[in-house]
């Protein structure tokens, strides 16, 4: 069995920057000894969806905005820079990039957290595709969508770093 500190240490960053998801699983009993995608991941997505909203507003709020301050200082985790670079985010043109800001902007101000999108598969365009057309969404629909996406965003990370089965 994997001790505590271990598992935090390995899994507490795949929902981000938010280690209290694999710290609960794991005091909860949830995690056995075989770490697969999914008895991982089912487990996390449990505590996370059973976390207070405000605490569930905070893992959204933990995300950076995508190809925004963060990763333009390089201060991106190395999880969140791969998947903005893999989705072309990191080669964005001036007017590109200045749309993603207003875009950003916009969203951050009308819901309180940042746009958050499983960037996996996408390109520039597919990804702002879906920003223009959500940002259109009410809180409650954003709010579950966002929650949809950082999990596809957990099984993404849990696919990298773990067997299948």
């Amino acid at each position: 069995m994997i001790r505590r500190d271990e598992f935090v240490s390995r899994f507490g960053g795949v929902f981000e920057h938010s280690p209290f998801i694999a710290e609960r699983a794991y005091d909860d009993g949830f995690i056995g000894d075989e770490l697969t995608v999914d008895k991982v991941h089912i487990p996390l997505v449990a505590v996370f969806r059973a976390a207070s909203e405000e605490e569930r507003l905070g893992v959204l709020r933990a995300h950076p905005d995508l190809a925004g301050r963060l990763a333009i200082a390089g201060e991106l985790t190395e999880d969140s820079k791969k998947e903005q670079a893999g989705a072309g985010l990191d080669r964005l043109s001036a007017e590109e990039h200045a749309r993603f800001t207003e875009l950003n902007a916009a969203y951050v101000e009308k819901f309180g957290f940042p746009f958050i999108i499983a960037v996996k598969g996408l390109n520039k365009d597919d990804i702002l595709a879906a920003f223009e057309k959500r940002i259109g969404n009410s809180r409650d629909e954003e709010v579950a969508t966002a929650a949809a996406e950082v999990e596809k965003i957990a099984l993404l990370r849990l696919t990298s770093m773990l067997p299948e089965k």
